[in-house]
């Protein structure tokens, strides 16, 4: 049941209960207590709005980070990555495999502002050996959703 709750919520967090309920065949109660349960017990962390900001008027910036940096004994990556996910301006941050450990998400306002949080915040913490700044231009599709829509095409075909 919890996989299938999850499954649905995932792609739509604003489903009603009811509705949950109905779609999985399951009793609306049942539903209301195992997301409670979920909520609880850390499995479902938060609930995501999808927005595409290359349609309003709010300039942001997004830039993917790749760092490298020194594992510490006994705390391997766990101390830096956490000192990093305190920053506001990250949005997240992954331990990858490859040739870098981080992978850190930001915003900021402009190109400027998240190229001197990288060169004055995130390159100057002990511990960091390098990083790599990849801006993201056009987002095509974001956690599932497709942002990039072609419009339609109405038209009937006609033949002669």
């Amino acid at each position: 049941m919890r996989e299938q709750i999850l499954s649905v919520i995932e792609k739509n967090s604003r489903i009603g209960i009811k509705e949950l309920a109905v779609r999985l065949g399951l009793d609306e109660i049942e539903v209301a207590n195992e997301i409670k349960a979920m909520e609880e017990e850390g499995i479902i962390c938060g609930y995501l709005t999808m927005i595409d900001w290359e349609k309003t008027s709010i300039e942001q910036v997004t830039a993917l980070i790749e760092v490298r940096i020194t594992p510490q004994r006994g705390q391997g990556f766990d101390n830096l990555a956490e000192r990093i996910y305190k920053y506001p301006e990250v949005t997240s941050v992954y331990l990858i495999s490859g040739g870098y450990d981080l992978l850190v998400t930001l915003e900021g306002k402009s190109l400027k502002e998240v190229s001197s949080f990288v060169s004055h915040k995130l390159s100057a913490l002990e511990g960091v050996l390098s990083t790599a700044t990849h801006f993201i231009l056009h987002k095509y599709k974001d956690h599932g959703t497709i942002l990039d829509k072609k419009p339609k095409d109405n038209r009937e075909i006609m033949s002669l």
